[in-house]
């Protein structure tokens, strides 16, 4: 009995040292992309690297950097993807100088040079005034075409917008409006909007699915979930704004020290070469590298962008948000 229960007993010994042992050599990827999009990725690096054990963990763009910046070096991830530009300058000093990696060929403002090669552009994420259709007529409607025509009265309930302060969508509506107006203006914008506002939402997708439901007619959210939908069959219209497409940006890297790891320096190479086109390609193709094709079904061309010239400062962004009251 007394050997019975040593032999049991080194047996799980054996067995929790082989679940170390793989949990040690796990590959981990905290993704901020929608989770589709992670799952997507998540199996097109089974395929590539069945002899690997790579994971791909969702993480929110707030909750990643935030994590980031607590644990530095020290924390389990590996690699980042998706990561909110501004959110990874504020962490680029944990950052492996690797973008040297990268075969894409970038226009001038997504150059490496601006992380000191220490990440790489992932996606631009634009957005645009999104109408229900079917909405505007049940009520009688105009189409709007103007941040000015979004207060006309006639619209009040009508509209939802994502909160800036949960949402990076939200954020750079506000933000294009501050480099329009100023903040003092943007703010009585955004005050003179408020009765037509029917909710700001905590997700970027919030505005989205209430338009969906046909519980308002007009979203300020991503042009690229929008046309999602509108191939889906939903009557949405899409309005670029006069002062253009909002949109931000998001940055992939590899921690530091993980660069010695030739199994992890192998998938991140594959990330921002190949997994990055098709991404692209699917979900995310507004243009960030030189003769970038839209293959994405209704997808607008030649997007007018607006000016968003700070959008990548954290500084800038906390000093704004202290200011945003709704």
């Amino acid at each position: 009995m007394k050997k019975f229960f040593i032999a049991v007993t080194v047996l799980a010994l054996i067995c929790l040292w082989a679940v170390s042992q793989q949990n040690s050599s796990t590959i981990i990827i905290y993704s901020s992309m929608e989770q589709f999009r992670g799952e997507a990725l998540q199996e097109q690096l089974n395929e590539e690297f069945p002899d690997l054990h790579v994971k791909v963990v969702y993480a929110s763009t707030g909750k990643s950097a935030a994590k980031l910046s607590v644990e530095g070096e020290k924390t389990d991830a590996d690699i980042i993807v998706g990561l909110e530009t501004g959110y990874m300058t504020r962490v680029i000093d944990i950052m492996a100088p690797m973008s040297h990696l990268s075969e894409i060929n970038y226009i001038d403002e997504f150059n490496p040079s601006i992380f000191d090669n220490q990440a790489v552009i992932w996606e631009r994420y634009g957005g645009s005034l999104i109408i229900n259709t079917d909405v505007l007529e049940k009520y009688d409607l105009p189409l709007p075409k103007t941040y000015q025509d979004l207060l006309d009265p006639i619209y009040k309930d009508k509209i939802a917008m994502p909160d800036p302060k949960s949402s990076g969508t939200g954020y750079f509506f506000y933000k294009s409006l501050v480099n329009e107006f100023g903040v003092e203006g943007a703010l009585d914008y955004f005050d003179a909007l408020h009765p037509n506002i029917k909710q700001f939402t905590e997700s970027g997708s919030g505005p989205i699915k209430l338009l969906n439901q046909g519980e308002i007619a007009i979203a300020m959210g991503m042009t690229f979930q929008a046309v999602n939908e509108i191939n889906k069959g939903m009557p949405f219209e899409l309005v670029f704004p006069e002062l253009g497409s909002p949109y931000n940006t998001s940055a992939t890297s590899m921690l530091k020290g993980r660069e010695n790891d030739p199994d992890v320096v192998h998938v991140y190479t594959y990330i921002i070469n190949e997994a990055f086109l098709i991404d692209k390609d699917l979900y995310s193709p507004e243009q960030v590298y030189k003769d970038q094709v839209n293959k994405i079904e209704k997808y607008p061309e030649h997007i007018p962008y607006a000016n968003m010239e700070g959008i990548h400062s954290i500084d800038e962004k906390d000093r704004l948000l202290e200011q945003w009251k709704y």
